[in-house]
């Protein structure tokens, strides 16, 4: 293998995967922390890239502009989403939050449909992220650097809070045993909006930053529905390492096989999410129950 061919797996790897995190990692926790099947979660991802290529045509405000509000906003959808539906669905069978959350990710998909079109939407990239980065031996995307270095801040700045902040010790408390946290005084209802909603706009980031290699159409919620699912299984529910890793083994896995066996690509993928739970069948990060 190429020196050249090497560097491109690794970078268009490591850039898929930090996606792929930011997308999941929400997604993880909020199976982890609130035990909800929310399989409606690729839909924050979706709206915030729909947003993000949206807002600054519509309202005449610059790019970074309008990826900030892009993302606050699916925030706040994501709040109330969270306050007036799912909150009615937490003590629910799997069953029950699955058909809900899937049919909100058709209510979705059909608003998408109509409000922006059928058609595959580019997310306009500020010019601060355009142009090319030469490494010496090779040219790079300055937007995929830009990727990775967003999906490592994320990585650095959810640890710092989920481990060294008083949110954090509430947040562990809860996922341990929510009950008692409730009964030394812990608002479990506030912790569970807070972190529904940060995942929610963890999505939104990841849907703008990865709207190159994953691109916005109306299916896009449904159509990585299972991707999404595959790397929170791999990680582990509700474990912010494990989502990581596992976003960077399948992240890797795949881009590998879409460089040398593209007809094979997914089925490496998933292969490899099936041999990891074969091991692991709490995944590489998750808790033996």
């Amino acid at each position: 293998m190429s020196v050249a061919l090497l560097s491109s797996i690794l970078i268009d790897g490591i850039t898929y995967a930090m996606i792929l995190f930011m997308i999941t990692v929400g997604l993880s926790m909020t199976m982890g922390l609130m035990r909800v099947v929310n399989l409606a979660h690729g839909a924050f991802a979706m709206l915030g890239g729909f947003l993000a290529a949206s807002l600054p045509q519509r309202l005449g405000i610059p790019i970074g502009a309008g990826f900030v509000l892009a993302i606050l906003l699916v925030g706040l959808i994501a709040l109330v989403f969270e306050r007036l539906l799912l909150r009615r669905f937490y003590r629910r069978d799997d069953l029950d939050q699955m058909l809900v959350t899937i049919g909100l990710m058709f209510v979705a998909t059909a608003a998408v449909n109509l409000l922006f079109g059928s058609s595959v939407t580019s997310v306009a990239l500020p010019e601060a992220f355009t142009g090319s980065v030469d490494l010496g031996f090779r040219s790079i995307p300055r937007h995929r650097l830009i990727v990775v270095a967003c999906g490592l801040l994320v990585v650095i700045v959810l640890w710092l809070t989920v481990d060294r902040s008083s949110f954090g010790i509430r947040v562990r408390a809860a996922v341990d045993n929510a009950p008692i946290a409730r009964s030394i005084g812990i608002d479990t209802t506030k912790i569970y909006a807070a972190t529904f909603a940060i995942g929610a706009v963890l999505a939104a980031l990841g849907g703008i930053a990865g709207a190159e290699l994953l691109p916005m159409e109306p299916t896009y919620a449904s159509k990585y529905l299972v991707v999404l699912l595959a790397v929170v299984a791999v990680g582990g529910n509700g474990n912010l390492f494990g989502s990581f890793f596992a976003a960077l083994l399948l992240g890797i896995v795949e881009t590998s096989m879409k460089y040398m066996v593209p007809q094979l690509a997914s089925a490496a993928f998933f292969l490899t999410m099936i041999i990891v739970l074969l091991v692991r069948p709490q995944g590489l990060f998750g808790r033996q129950t």
